[in-house]
């Protein structure tokens, strides 16, 4: 509206403005001007002053006063809203939001739906129909539905743990939108180009055509992520990324497997830098904890790695069976050995100790994993004891040299041929050797091979038909350089040349470094890197345990989610979710990302759309401040009129006497005499009123609700307990009171068998003296029903646990508490046959859990201080959140109040049921628990 952001629901009413300037002219000439007759005799009358005097006509600033309250009632019919929302287009045709449903849109998920609401509103009051459309899910079918039922849909959906490939949707929504036909297409696009997003764009333009598109991008925090944790020697770093500029910074949490911080680390963005590094200066036993970094104050997949045992710093021994380690240290094999490992493993040496000597005491201290330098021939003890240790799970790495070569030693992948290949020796090469091409199926697939890395020596395997299965790395001519197997659990494996640069230069490149750290993600892991570490080669598969759900936090695992390879390092996706897979004492980590992904914003450029931003203000309603405004114009002009009339004058003058008096006795009242305060009969009225109150909550059986000073949920609760004793009354012999609101801080709460407590999100915390009578009241027998109502709003994990506002409330409330340990209502609960036979208690909605107390364990010793435990063993807590009392609700004519959702044939129809059975629960104790005695019983009365 002339470059305001303002707008009418019906602007058709503004043609009421036109009628304001005949109005002025009603409003000038009533009253009517006096018609002037002269009479002498009222000159008399001139000295006397009147009490009272008539304009002859309205004064113009009154008249305009009216004038405007008028205005504004007419401008608060059309209907006016400021800042109205736009997105949806002008089209009549059915509104169409694409949904970027990502990991990386799970940080400002809140924002996208809260625009989204506000999309689908605007579509309802157009009476439009809306489809969503979530661009993770291509095979789900776009159908439009009311802007009710996608109000609800649209909270269903949650962000994925994953990256999406919006790609795969194309299809499907080219040929929906050729069904719909004419539509308005909203994007609530996250900015993040997750793979082919210019494929996406260009494919989108193609399927809207002509047709109005909205994109929504920017207005939102940064989404971070976290790729490339690193474990080296002095400290622990993890890269995080962002994929837009800006100043910026943030701190990365480190935890242990169980949830338990270990330390932060701040991070910081300048410019336009995508990606930055947070370092972790812990020490080597505390970084090897580590199970979880993440993003602190971000909920996403994306901002959580997840760290396994291949994450861990090892430690790993070296023992050399050469003299010059000793007389020339900067020549030694473990000289080369450890500037090799450093970056990723802690090296450990046996000094001044004979070779047999220093791998005992090596494998005394546990090590995963040992390496061998030119050790010759090892003792038979020696030998079983280095077997044993292999079968179990440890790493054994051997280099040749001339004790190997001349030795008889079979703890090697291979059979050796005596003696060693060199140049100018009896098996003999004309030019060193280079590399050739690593096994395929081998710990080094992945590297790439070198073309400076030459052999001039090695030690050769006899041919044996398992000779090729075992070789992870040979030379250009064919014969083998590096050789493995799997023995046990463990891995022995063979370099067929020195440690050292005496037989080769490998150990001068960086293909060394990577070849040991390959094999050094090996040790301490039960399952290793390659198919063709044994002659049986066979990698084995882990199931997943516990999964992050879009938001980073932990869940069980989906229907869909199926099992990875141990050694599985790729991203995750809707087959394999971010989390942990495996057993709990060695899991493998699934991660959102991989180390070489990188975050780059989606170019939409090409786009011929409107943008609009998730931090828009919202629209307002301008309608009941309108209102107010006028009716307070009102009110002035009739305090103006009564002024310039008289009438509130006189009225001032009569009453002034009265008021002197009142004013007079109320200053005198302190004075009185104590015992006059005696003689009021206001205490003896309050004792009687409140007598009267306990008659009537014990004359009946009444279930109390507390009062939350929320008028709207109050109703709601009200009504649900009339519906449910009704309900009673129709099924039980129980016919229940009308129920009673109460204040748990100043009502005696003992009348009361159950007390319902809504918990509201905003609502003030209660006091003290509130929580103690509530404490008392459930240690004595009482059960309190806690009820958040946002099942819907956030489902609970496995484990119970929920974020949503009313959760947190709840917990603030209980904290004070001394609860007794809950547990989902389990099925042999007595809860779950008082009346009914139940599996579940539904409310409006169904996807919540109920929890009670935990039941006694055997072992559980009599005599023991417990909290607050139930009369005759009944829980004296009950908590859900599927809002029992909204599924109860009736209106005056016996319909439900409220929908329900899922909304199954007969979900209200178990809702009722389930509140019968708490009734009853409450009422009669665990007397159905002992039917079980009931035949035993009968038989002896038979006797």
């Amino acid at each position: 509206m002339i470059g305001l952001p303002l707008s009418f629901t019906e602007p058709w009413l503004l043609a009421g403005l036109i009628a304001l300037p005949a109005l002025w002219w009603l409003l000038r000439v009533i009253p009517p001007r006096p018609v002037k007759i002269d009479f002498p005799p009222a000159r008399l009358l001139f000295d006397i002053k009147p009490h009272e005097e008539t304009p002859s006509r309205t004064p113009w600033w009154l008249t305009l006063l009216r004038l405007l309250a008028a205005a504004l009632v007419i401008l608060a019919a059309a209907g006016p809203v400021w800042n109205p929302n736009q997105a949806g287009g002008t089209s009549n045709g059915p509104l169409v939001i694409l949904i970027d449903d990502g990991w990386s849109a799970a940080a400002s998920w809140e924002m996208r739906v809260r625009s989204a609401d506000e999309l689908i509103s605007h579509a309802d009051v157009t009476r439009r129909a809306v489809a969503l459309v979530p661009l993770s899910e291509p095979a789900r079918d776009i159908t439009l539905m009311p802007a009710g039922t996608a109000r609800v849909a649209m909270r269903q959906i949650v962000p994925k743990p994953y990256a999406i490939e919006r790609g795969a949707t194309l299809p499907l929504i080219k040929r929906s939108l050729a069904e719909i036909g004419d539509a308005s297409i909203v994007w609530l696009n996250d900015g993040i180009d997750s793979g082919r997003g210019a494929d996406f764009v260009s494919g989108l333009r193609d399927a809207i055509g002509n047709r109005a598109l909205t994109i929504f991008e920017g207005g939102t925090p940064p989404a971070h992520a976290l790729v490339a944790a690193d474990n080296a020697a002095a400290q622990m770093t993890v890269k995080v990324l962002r994929a837009s500029g800006g100043a910026d910074a943030g701190m990365v949490r480190a935890l242990d497997q169980k949830g338990a911080p270990l330390g932060e680390a701040h991070f910081t963005f300048s410019g336009d830098t995508r990606e930055t590094e947070a370092a972790f200066d812990l020490p080597v036993e505390l970084r090897n904890d580590i199970a979880r970094l993440e993003v602190a104050g971000e909920r996403s997949a994306g901002a959580v790695q997840l760290l396994d045992k291949r994450w861990r710093r090892r430690a790993i021994g070296i023992v050399s069976g050469a003299s010059t380690d000793t007389s020339q240290p900067l020549l030694a094999t473990t000289f080369y050995l450890a500037r090799a490992l450093a970056p990723f493993a802690d090296v450990r040496t046996a000094e001044h100790a004979a070779p047999a000597e220093a791998i005992r005491q090596l494998l005394d201290q546990k090590l995963p994993m040992v390496i061998l330098a030119d050790v010759g021939t090892l003792s038979p003890e020696l030998h079983d004891r280095l077997e044993a240790w292999i079968a179990q799970g440890g790493v054994l790495v051997r280099f040749a040299g001339p004790r190997l070569a001349a030795g008889e030693d079979d703890l090697v992948p291979v059979k050796l041929r005596r003696g060693n290949r060199s140049l100018g020796g009896t098996l003999t090469w004309e030019k060193p050797q280079h590399l050739a091409a690593f096994a395929a199926d081998g710990p080094f697939a992945n590297l790439p091979v070198p073309n400076d890395v030459t052999v001039s020596r090695q030690v050769l395997a006899e041919p044996e038909p398992n000779l090729a299965s075992r070789t992870w790395a040979s030379l250009a001519d064919g014969t083998p350089l590096v050789t493995g197997e799997r023995r046990g659990k463990g891995v022995l494996a063979l370099f067929h040349t020195s440690g050292d640069t005496r037989w080769s230069d490998l150990p001068l490149s960086g293909t060394f470094v990577e070849m040991l750290r390959q094999i050094v993600d090996m040790a301490g892991y039960a399952d290793v890197t390659g198919s063709n570490l044994t002659s049986d080669a066979k990698v084995d598969t882990v199931a997943p345990s516990r999964v992050l759900d879009g938001f980073g936090a932990f869940s069980a695992p989906p229907a869909t989610a199926k099992p990875v390879k141990t050694d599985y390092r790729g991203r995750a996706s809707l087959d394999h979710p971010p989390g942990f897979y495996g057993p709990a004492d060695g899991p493998v980590a699934v991660n959102t990302l991989t180390a070489t992904d990188r975050l780059t914003p989606l170019d939409t450029s090409s786009l011929s759309a409107t943008r609009a931003s998730y931090s828009n203000a919202e629209p307002r309603d301008l309608r009941g401040a309108l209102l107010s405004l006028a009716l307070l114009l009102f009110v002035v002009d009739a305090i103006i009129i009564a002024l310039i009339g008289g009438t509130l004058i006189s009225l001032f003058a009569r009453r002034t006497a009265t008021s002197a008096v009142l004013a007079l006795a109320i200053a005198l009242t302190p004075l009185l005499p104590a015992q006059t305060y005696a003689q009021t009969p206001a205490p003896a009225q309050n004792s009687a009123a409140n007598d009267q109150r306990a008659i009537n909550a014990v004359s009946e059986t009444h279930i109390a609700y507390v009062v939350t000073g929320n008028a709207e949920v109050d109703n709601v609760v009200k009504a649900g307990l009339s519906g449910l004793a009704l309900f009673l009354a129709q099924r039980t012999a129980l016919e229940a009171g009308d129920p009673i609101g109460i204040d748990p801080a100043k009502d005696e709460l003992a009348f009361f068998p159950l007390i319902y407590w809504p918990v509201v999100a905003d609502a003030p915390k209660p006091s003290q003296d509130a929580i103690n009578r509530l404490d008392a009241y459930m240690k004595n027998g009482g059960t309190v029903l806690f009820d958040t109502r946002d099942a819907i709003d956030a489902p609970p994990t496995s484990n119970g646990e929920a974020q949503t506002p009313g959760m947190m409330a709840l917990r603030q409330i209980l904290a004070s508490l001394d609860i007794p340990e809950l547990e989902p209502v389990p099925r042999e609960h007595v809860l779950t046959k008082t009346f009914y036979l139940l599996r579940d208690f539904p409310g409006r909605f169904a996807s919540g859990q109920t929890w009670v107390e935990a039941l006694p364990r055997d072992n559980e010793e009599d005599g023991i201080e417990r909290p607050a435990r139930g009369g005759d063993g009944v829980s004296p807590i009950i908590i859900t959140s599927n809002d029992l009392a909204g599924a109860w609700a009736l209106r005056p004519d016996g319909q439900p109040m409220l929908p329900l959702t899922p909304g199954e044939p007969r979900q209200r129809e178990f809702a009722f049921r389930a509140g019968v059975n708490i009734v009853m629960y409450t009422l009669t104790g665990n007397y159905k628990a002992d039917q079980v005695h009931a035949p035993a019983l009968i038989e002896r009365l038979g006797q």
